[in-house]
């Protein structure tokens, strides 16, 4: 087999001797890790209950269990098990992998104890790792899941949408047939499930079209910040464009419909279509509609707003009186070099993530009593580090998780609170010689370094596209590097879908590269989301070579500067960053020592007829049309070229369970290349190595033994590739 070829080749890592299996698997495994938790209410004596996903060598498939608050503040915290995943994966003989938990909302749950308990839950499992899932109902009271003979909540496998309206109503969509889904392989209905009957005979109660990406709905309960529930309704016609309907409800017409608590109260009025453009996202907060614009906007004359702003403006009047009759009001306005990332939001406060010049900051809105959002703080300058709010509670107080980890610095979890910005910071406060935000309260976890990061450095520095754009890129090495041309540098792209790359600790970069002392690059190429919408739609469809027109320019200032050589310099992305490998071995063979492409793209002609690639046409184009014109140019299947005498070494890897970008891009690439080489073999070099995990979904791997084996032989084949280049 391919599989064998490959590790009689490279050699297993597992047995290969250079200790980064055992060590990647160490950290993966590691009891050191920071367990990160979610809050599900409070139990019989009134102690926040959290609840933690957790794997380790003895649970390599996971434990769902939970603490309380005040155990989770001490460094060895009391857990109970709630779900063992292994015993679950060995009774049902499923090799299951946890995909999270949706708990039924504790104000909408009678039997919550008056809203302080979680009491159920929608458990979606996986099958080695696909990204459709089985959903079972789980009663958190008993500990046991709800079989659907006693009227449990239970759905076979498909790529299904499913949240609580109610305690016995379900919003739902999934493959329930014919027409069900989209060509994208998403739910293309919803029907809302009531509880002891079947699904099938579910009403559907909205419905888009076969070529929508997806079509769902969900419900938004501002009730605890004076707001009412907004019940909403979406089309996504493409990856970038939705269509939203919303109205107000009352609880109790979320009910069942026989309900008695349903008699009496005026039923809810019809859904009104939101007049926003198709590319901007909504949400609401309170009595405010929030607006996320992803291209210039001029809701009424002589009022207009720049893309990648978020504003705000009343709800009420928006939907009812139209876009014209309203004040708006704007949250954030983004500059050329910095972009809204995401937001949180506790009970009064909206916490704002902003990314400068690829740096972070954090910034905080207050929701005044008379319902106004203001300013009122937040850090000073934009850091080379990731950050991260995360609310522990809205409906009860403003506290929240705040994450923050840079690529030589370990995660830390910190307890903060948002009510505490503005004011002075406490001498006696336990974390503040360590902090300067006055928001942190005190330090929780940290995890220990896991590598030796002593004497690296982490700068930024600029490359110049071939269009004259400034593309930054960050740069992890030794202090004293000799810039010979001679240091094994691994650069790392994705460039697409308006993701951003940016500073976060990675152990295994740590082990398998920066210790061995090579050094580490991450290119912030078009195409991501780091200056916000403008920068991603700048490489979209027919522009895309931009992305690849960056990502050559970093590889080149990387030689220029004399940090490596094309034969020092190794490259490595997966998924769209596989497109962007794949392309790189097509356009510039020469440039790189080696090539680690995982999980790809790389037929540009099909890629739209393979599982979810329809979804994807938004970003690249339809090449059913004209567009083929275009996407030819950079579908990699379609440039190999056979009269290079010369391609760099290339590892491609992928999984049979990968339901959301096919093996077949991997497959049929490489047998091709193999094809062509073998044909001409005389005078061809192009050495393509392959290995297919059988498990592992999108990611990969289904498992840490799984994750630690790609991801050692994939770093063990580009530092023994790169080390044979060096002088």
């Amino acid at each position: 087999s391919s599989n064998a070829k490959c590790l009689e080749a490279l050699g297993d890592p597992t047995k290969s001797g250079t200790g980064t299996y055992e060590r990647v698997l160490a950290i993966l495994e590691s009891d050191d890790r920071i367990p990160h938790v979610r809050k599900y209410g409070r139990d019989e004596d009134g102690e926040e209950v959290l609840f933690n996903f957790w794997k380790d060598g003895k649970n390599p498939k996971g434990l769902w269990r939970k603490t309380t608050m005040s155990s989770y503040r001490t460094s060895a915290p009391q857990w109970t098990t709630v779900l063992d995943l292994d015993d679950l994966a060995k009774t049902d003989d499923v090799s299951w992998v946890w995909k999270g938990s949706t708990p039924l909302p504790r104000s909408r749950d009678p039997e919550s104890d008056g809203g302080r308990r979680v009491t159920r839950s929608l458990l979606s499992l996986s099958r080695g790792g696909a990204d459709a899932t089985h959903v079972r109902e789980f009663d958190l009271t008993a500990g046991k899941f709800v079989p659907a003979e006693e009227g449990g909540f239970v759905l076979p496998e498909a790529k299904t949408r499913a949240s609580y309206r109610s305690r016995d109503v379900l919003s739902v969509g999934s493959d329930f047939g014919p027409d069900t889904l989209t060509d994208s392989g998403y739910p293309r209905t919803v029907r809302h499930w009531l509880r002891g009957t079947k699904v099938e005979d579910a009403p559907v109660v909205f419905e888009g079209e076969k070529t929508d990406v997806s079509v769902g709905s969900y419900l938004d309960d501002q009730r605890v910040r004076g707001g009412p529930i907004y019940e909403v309704r979406y089309r996504s016609m493409t990856f970038y464009t939705s269509k939203y309907w919303v109205r107000t409800t009352e609880y109790e017409n979320l009910l069942a419909p026989d309900d008695p608590l349903r008699e009496g109260v005026e039923e809810p009025g019809e859904f009104v279509e939101v007049d926003v453009q198709d590319d901007a996202n909504i949400d609401f907060l309170g009595k405010w509609m929030i607006v996320s614009l992803r291209s210039d906007w001029e809701p009424k004359q002589g009022t207009s707003f720049k893309s990648g702003s978020l504003l705000y403006v009343d709800a009420e009047t928006f939907l009812n009186k139209g876009k014209e009759a309203c004040e708006y009001n704007v949250l954030f306005e983004p500059t050329d070099r910095s972009a809204a990332e995401t937001y949180s939001t506790t009970k009064n406060y909206l916490i704002l993530s902003i990314i400068e010049n690829v740096k972070s900051k954090l910034l905080f809105y207050k929701l005044e009593e008379d319902g106004s959002l203001n300013l009122v703080g937040g850090d000073d300058e934009a850091q080379i580090r990731a950050c991260h709010a995360g609310a522990i509670d809205p409906q009860e107080s403003d506290a929240f998780w705040f994450t923050t980890s840079g690529y030589t610095q370990p995660s830390t979890l910190c307890l903060a609170d948002a009510s505490s910005v503005g004011k002075e910071k406490e001498d006696t406060a336990e974390a503040d010689a360590e902090f300067d935000e006055e928001y942190v309260l005190s330090k929780m976890k940290s995890l220990p370094p896991q590598y030796d990061a002593e004497g690296l450095t982490v700068t930024q520095g600029t490359a110049v596209s071939k269009d004259g754009t400034e593309v930054p890129y960050f740069l992890v090495s030794k202090k004293d590097t000799v810039l010979d041309g001679n240091t094994p540098t691994l650069l790392y792209g994705y460039g697409g879908f308006e993701i951003s790359l940016g500073p976060k600790y990675i152990a295994s970069s740590g082990i398998a590269w920066l210790e061995r002392g090579g050094a580490y690059v991450e290119a912030n190429i078009r195409g991501g989301g780091e200056f916000g919408p403008k920068w991603h739609q700048a490489a979209l469809k027919k522009d895309r070579n931009k992305s690849y027109e960056d990502f050559i320019a970093v590889a080149e200032r990387l030689i220029e500067t004399g940090l490596c050589r094309s034969e020092t310099l190794a490259i490595r992305g997966g998924s769209n960053g596989g497109l962007l490998m794949g392309n790189m071995y097509v356009m510039r063979p020469d440039l790189f020592g080696a090539i680690h492409c995982a999980v790809p793209l790389l037929d540009m002609k099909r890629y739209h007829t393979l599982l979810a690639g329809a979804s994807w046409m938004a970003e690249y184009g339809d090449p059913d049309t004209d567009d083929w014109e275009f996407l030819e140019g950079y579908s990699p299947y379609h440039q190999i070229d056979g009269e290079v005498k010369k391609y760099p070494p290339m590892l491609v890897t992928t999984s049979t369970r990968d339901d959301r970008v096919h093996p077949a891009h991997a497959r049929k690439m490489v047998k091709k290349l193999w094809d062509i080489a073998e044909e001409k073999s005389e005078e061809r070099d192009w050495p393509v190595y392959y290995y297919e995990n059988i498990e592992g979904g999108h990611g990969g791997a289904a498992d840490s033994k799984q994750s630690a084996f790609m991801t050692s032989l994939a770093y063990d084949f580009m530092w023994d590739t790169l080390t044979k280049g060096q002088k």
